[in-house]
């Protein structure tokens, strides 16, 4: 068997998120999965380096897949783009080792949240960022952030009530930058819980208008509840900018 790793962008405006699922064809996965199973010949199984909410989208998701046999990058990469639909594009294929995992050896992940601070509609980007009219004090939201970063539990910042598995991460960094009425926040971990990155978000945006103090971070860790968090802001807004490997 071959192994080869996809870098992948999408538009998940359409879609139920990036795992396949048994009652609708609507995922980024199952799309992925048909194409290359129909080029091989046979189904095959994707694997990646983890999970999107439906409607978020990708500038650089990353999957491996093992072919029986060995195919030539360029040509292959330009007949998976032939049939993903317009929404999906894999922009770089190349080999790698057997015991490649694109979940299991990923070091670090970085999604963006992009909002569109005016009472103004952003009409052409609509799709990609959420509207928020309320001003927001930056440095504020900055002091917050700066007490999130580190090894924490994110119980609190989780959107399953009933997650049985460890909620301990590390958060590396989190940049809030604005520009005019654009403001992007960015956060890179070794890896984030279910809406983990839209519930930070929410909660960010609430010490921006004022609910709530920069200092309670840390109350909202501590408690490891998610009712002391903010709420999860909507999908459209963010996305996997990258995965980082050794």
């Amino acid at each position: 068997m071959y192994n080869y790793m996809l870098t992948i962008q999408y538009d998940g405006t359409r879609y139920k998120g990036w795992q396949i699922q048994g009652n609708t064809e609507q995922t980024i996965q199952g799309k992925l999965e048909a194409v290359i199973s129909r080029l091989v010949g046979h189904h095959v199984e994707l694997h990646g380096s983890g999970r999107t909410d439906a409607g978020v989208h990708a500038l650089g998701q990353v999957a491996n897949v093992k072919l029986p046999d060995e195919v030539d990058p360029a040509v292959f990469l330009e007949q998976m783009n032939y049939y993903l639909p317009e929404d999906i594009a894999v922009i770089a294929l190349a080999p790698v080792p057997d015991r490649f995992h694109a979940r299991l050896n990923a070091t670090s992940k970085t999604y963006c949240y992009r909002i569109w601070n005016s009472s103004i509609p952003n009409v052409l980007e609509r799709k990609f960022l959420t509207q928020f009219p309320p001003p927001l004090d930056i440095i504020a939201m900055r002091q917050a952030a700066n007490d999130l970063i580190g090894t924490h539990d994110f119980r609190s910042f989780c959107g399953l009530k009933r997650f049985k598995k460890s909620t301990v991460r590390t958060l590396f960094s989190i940049e809030i930058e604005k520009t005019g009425s654009a403001l992007t926040l960015q956060f890179c971990g070794d890896g984030f819980l279910m809406r983990m990155v839209r519930i930070l978000t929410g909660t960010l945006l609430e010490v921006g208008t004022g609910l709530r103090s920069p200092e309670s971070m840390m109350n909202v860790l501590t408690a490891e509840d998610r009712a002391a968090a903010g709420p999860a802001v909507p999908p459209q807004g963010l996305a996997l900018v990258r995965v980082d490997y050794e």
